[in-house]
């Protein structure tokens, strides 16, 4: 079972970091890619932890083939079609060093699910779904991560957005394998679930 941490996270503006002494020779030596396996598509995923947004001016298939390159994950925006995913996937030889690396976004509408659907059939070797919404906070939602989960019970879900921990456990039991969360800045502070 997924544990959830209540307790209290920090982030770059609460952070200082100090280095401190170290065995290794140059920053050439550093590992930074990490072991991932979820916990409803039983997937596995190494690479570094960084993840390109689906906004359509970065989640784009030119910044998925660099990203990939050096390990970095990219979740393709929605608005390519069947087609494009198509030529794409052609273009890079299905290799999958590169959509091992990629995850095929949806909204929840009945058409996004559909095309979702066809891009999958037409390209089996993607693992990853990135279901996005600007707000995670609906049954709708939750009910569509089900019903995703069910279709794509191999494939590694993203979901999100949210921003409580009670919502991240409701969208992990709802079968998420990765919740996406935001914070929001106003006038220069972070707004805070307590």
């Amino acid at each position: 079972m997924p544990r959830i941490e209540m307790d209290k996270k920090l982030d770059f503006a609460d952070v200082m970091l100090r280095p401190k002494r170290s065995t290794l020779k140059s920053r050439s030596e550093v590992v930074v890619t990490r072991d991932y396996d979820f916990l409803h598509s039983k997937g596995h995923y190494e690479g570094i932890p960084i993840v390109a947004s689906n906004m359509d001016t970065v989640g784009t298939f030119d910044m998925a083939k660099t990203l990939a390159g050096h390990t970095l994950f990219t979740t393709i925006h929605k608005h390519y079609s069947v087609e494009e995913w198509e030529q794409f996937a052609d273009s890079v030889n299905r290799d999958a060093k590169i959509l091992d690396h990629i995850a095929i976004s949806a909204g929840t509408s009945e058409a996004d699910f559909t095309k979702l659907v066809q891009i999958v059939d037409k390209i089996p070797e993607l693992k990853y779904i990135c279901l996005d919404v600007a707000n995670g906070y609906s049954e709708h939602f939750v009910h569509f991560i089900h019903r995703v989960r069910e279709h794509f019970d191999k494939h590694t879900i993203f979901a999100g957005n949210v921003v409580t921990c009670e919502m991240v456990e409701e969208l992990i039991l709802a079968g998420a394998d990765v919740v996406k969360v935001f914070k929001i800045l106003f006038r220069g502070y972070i707004l805070k679930n307590s």
